[in-house]
């Protein structure tokens, strides 16, 4: 993907990403030069909705959860 920087300094992240990324407008990122020509951009506050899904996304593969008992729950609970 390609992208310009305006007049006034600012880059327009392409509408594609903003979709996938539920990027909204005034949220805030990060910055850091990694050399010459090569920066990093990085969101700063996470949608507060993201964490449990994301984490549930990433999953390596479809069925790696298993299923557990309400027995080993309880186990789990009052350990």
């Amino acid at each position: 993907m390609k992208t310009t920087v305006s007049s006034k300094g600012q880059i327009i992240l392409p509408a594609e990403f903003r979709l996938m990324d539920r990027i909204e407008s005034r949220q805030e990122f990060g910055i850091k030069r990694l050399g010459r020509g090569k920066y990093r951009l990085v969101r700063r506050a996470a949608h507060p909705n993201n964490g449990p899904i994301d984490w549930l996304l990433a999953c390596p593969t479809k069925g790696f959860f298993m299923p557990v008992s309400t027995e080993q729950t309880k186990a789990i609970r009052t350990s």
